[in-house]
């Protein structure tokens, strides 16, 4: 028989189990509560659209439909309407992208986000794109003022909806501010951004003024693009440190560019042009790029702009396809400036010492004291090497820059597109002068044309390096004149592409660059088009998702003979890989990982152990001069930096057995099953992901196996640990014989909001290359009217 005490145990026990049960239940509850609730927080911020909404300012109803990608369809009855309704669609989709984008060009972010981003906030005081901003303002017509008027009313007028019923942006909420009003200086800085973010080669010249100062001549030279004409003027180290001056410089993403192309109808099924744009620049959550339509009774114009800026700055309109790469000239010089023992705010010029501009640019930073901070600028432009510190020395380093200088690219961004033709287009290029751009054409009357535009200095120099600021022999001269700008207008071979390769031939008058990218997309897309007649709309879409590695087929076998004797089994099997590969960059082969992650390991091998991590950022030309050097050596005639590695074989094979060890880490030791999409991913980061754990709300989880890579045509550029973090913003075709109809993509979704069911709806698509078609007649979706209130 039980005891009592037993008896009693087991009571207890089942109480216990009853409580536990109990507790379990309340937490589950508690959880799915948090959950709910949570859900039901980020939800409540989602924008309307459907229904009606009242817009203060407004003359007439507007219509706003949405389509099945998130695409705005913005119809007015006049422009004034149109621009309020743009600013405010932009806004209810992308307000904290806008924010962020703002304070990062005017050099602001610290105020929001504290001490991390000082560095970041005093180059951005310094480089001066505000400042140049509100220069720019100034340029503008009475019509372009306006638009810029309206579209900050339309901004300002969602944030007026926001502060009433404080349905804030979850990113305001997580970072505890709220945003300021928009005001026309606002959409410009975002625009000078742009032409920083696409860059113009002051950090390449630093780095061979770096080289100069820390290498014998020969081995400076050895990573010049080209030997300079005439012996440099060579900055002592002890006058000027670069490496200390530049330490946290923010340097545009190497890989800033693109692709286009068009074709002519004599090589089409359709009989008319064909056109292709797919923008390089960073991936991330949400895409750079924010995808419209608007229609007034004088405008019918599709496309995507920057979130921030009004009108449509690449796509179609009713008569006309444009797009656009990074033409890349060099648009930058830095000045040798000599500053006055006696006062720190003179330097000379012409034997005479003259004043400096000093601007106070105090940073304010989030729960800390604001920073007194000053930016210098002389005859040419700001002193750039003392942002990060005062280095106390008579010797700077000032900027000149076209950005810098007042310029009105809205005016022609709003006048191309209205463009029914090429005539017109290019008088709107004119004032287009920032960033200089390949731009492609193609129009319903069966042209097809071509310009590389923007101001582009003529200088007495080569800009290769820095030069001396304080006598007038390195001055600029002028620019290139509008009408001697490179230009191809219905070519006898049917079709123009770019992709930011050298666009001159060698007896152009002019010099725009020393820096063009690497071939290898150029060529596979002219190969493509130049072998095959009656292409499509398909085909356009298959050569922007081409994974072919023209760089592997030039080196693979230069590599395998260099390497035919070696004894090592791995490097052996690795070798047989790639002697058995297509060069094709797939995701599931295993000879991408060895070729591609080879190709990183050469500059390592050659560099690291000599030039500091942080200095090696401002080579951003270092891919096409690492190749040079790699078919000099392949042809016998190896330089300075290979001969003191040991030798072409050894550089090879060092960073080859680097390539191998680091993937075996990766992928085990079978090499056979390497494939290229498990480490080669991409995954479009949220700015706020890098705090933990935001990474879980704000970024999908884990990465996309992706194939291609930095120098395919589906390009996608991958960081150290495989994250693909730069390719196609955006992919567009139009097929000009039905200019209703575009097909379009862009990564991860058209909503900043992470919520929205159009978040990173389009992220699969992007890495399969699935387009979505954008119409610009009779569009259907979610319909929401804003009526004059």
């Amino acid at each position: 028989m039980e005891t009592s005490l037993q008896k009693q145990s087991q009571r207890k026990t089942r109480l216990w189990k009853k409580v536990g049960l109990w507790s379990g239940g309340v937490l589950i509850l508690l959880l799915a509560i948090v959950l709910i609730g949570g859900n039901l927080f980020l939800s409540r911020g989602l924008p309307k659209t459907t229904g009606e909404i009242e817009l203060a300012g407004l003359t007439a109803p507007v219509q706003v439909i949405r389509d099945s990608s998130g695409v705005p369809h913005i119809k007015a009855e006049n422009e004034k309407d149109l621009f309020i309704a743009q600013g405010y669609i932009q806004a209810q989709d992308r307000l904290f992208q806008m924010d962020l984008s703002r304070r990062q060009a005017s050099g602001r972010l610290s105020e929001v986000i504290g001490e991390a981003t000082v560095n970041n906030d005093k180059f951005f005081r310094t480089l001066g794109l505000r400042r140049a901003a509100e220069a720019s303002y100034e340029q503008y017509s009475e019509s372009g003022k306006d638009v810029l008027g309206w579209f900050a009313d339309g901004v300002n007028l969602y944030m007026d909806e926001l502060q009433e019923s404080n349905k804030w942006p979850i990113e305001f909420t997580l970072l505890g501010y709220k945003p300021e009003p928009w005001i026309p200086v606002d959409s410009l800085t975002i625009g000078k951004y742009m032409a920083h973010d696409l860059g113009g080669h002051w950090e390449n010249q630093a780095f061979r003024q770096y080289l100069l100062q820390n290498f014998p001549e020969e081995k400076a030279y050895d990573l010049f693009p080209t030997y300079p004409e005439q012996g440099p003027y060579i900055i002592a180290k002890n006058e000027l440190d670069i490496e200390k001056s530049f330490a946290h410089a923010v340097i545009p993403h190497e890989f800033n560019g693109s692709n286009n192309w068009v074709v002519s109808g004599e090589k089409t099924v359709s009989g008319k042009p064909l056109l292709a744009d797919d923008p390089h620049l960073s991936l991330a959550t949400p895409s750079i790029w924010y995808q419209m339509h608007l229609e007034a009774p004088e405008v019918n114009v599709s496309g995507v702009i920057f979130a921030g800026i009004p009108g449509i700055i690449l796509g179609h309109n009713d008569h006309i396809a444009w797009g656009v790469t990074n033409t890349g000239p060099d648009v930058q010089d830095l000045y040798i400036e000599k500053r006055n023992p006696k006062n720190k705010n003179e330097f000379l010029y012409m034997d005479n010492w003259q004043e400096a501009t000093v601007i106070n640019e105090p940073i304010k930073i989030k729960d800390g004291q604001t920073i007194d901070y000053q930016v210098t600028i002389t005859r040419h432009g700001p002193i750039l090497s003392e942002f990060a510190a005062e280095l106390g020395s008579n010797t700077a380093l000032s900027l000149r820059w076209t950005a810098h200088d007042p310029s009105a690219e809205l005016e022609a961004v709003l006048n191309m597109n209205k463009a029914k033709n090429w005539e017109e287009f290019e008088i709107a290029l004119e004032k287009f002068e920032t960033p200089a751009q390949n731009f492609v054409f193609a129009s319903a009357d069966g042209t097809i044309a071509y310009k590389g535009n923007g101001k582009i200095p003529i200088r007495k120099g080569n800009g290769l390096i820095p030069v001396p600021g304080w006598n007038d022999e390195h001055e600029w001269t002028g620019y290139i004149p509008f009408d001697e700008l490179p230009r191809v207008v219905n070519p006898k071979e049917g079709f123009i592409s770019t992709a930011n390769n050298k666009v001159i031939s060698d007896d152009y008058p002019y010099h725009i660059s020393n820096h063009w990218a690497q071939p290898y997309r150029q060529l596979r897309i002219q190969e493509v088009l130049s072998k095959k007649d009656q292409l499509t709309v398909e085909d356009m879409q298959a050569l922007q998702m081409d994974q072919k590695n023209l760089q592997a087929q030039e080196f693979v076998p230069k590599f395998l003979a260099a390497l035919e004797g070696v004894s090592d089994e791995q490097q052996k099997q690795a070798l047989d890989i790639l002697e058995k590969w297509d060069f094709v960059d797939s995701k599931d082969s295993a000879a991408p990982v060895i070729f591609n992650i080879w190709m990183t390991k050469v500059p390592e091998v050659l560099f690291t152990e000599h030039i500091p991590e942080e200095t090696l950022k401002l080579f951003q030309g270092q891919k096409p001069v690492v190749d040079e050097m790699l078919r000099k050596a392949l042809r016998g005639d190896s330089g300075p930096w290979i001969k003191e590695a040991g030798g072409i074989e050894k550089v090879l094979v060092d960073s080859l057995s680097l390539a191998i060890n680091e993937s075996i880490e990766n992928q085990g030791k079978n090499l056979e099953k390497w494939e290229w999409g498990e480490f080669h991913q991409v995954r479009f980061n949220h700015p706020l992901s890098s705090v933990s754990p935001l990474q879980y709300l704000f970024n999908s989880e884990g990465g996309i196996p992706v194939g291609g890579s930095s120098v395919t045509v589906q390009a996608a550029a991958f960081t150290k640990e495989g994250t693909v973090n730069h390719g196609a913003s955006w992919r567009f075709v139009i097929d000009v014989a039905d200019l209703s109809t575009g097909y379009h993509l862009v990564g991860p979704g058209q909503s900043g909001h992470v919520k929205s069911k159009w978040y990173d709806d389009q992220m699969k698509d992007w890495v399969e290359g699935i387009y979505h078609q954008t119409k610009t007649v009779n569009p259907e979706g979610d319909r929401l009217t804003l009526v004059p209130s």
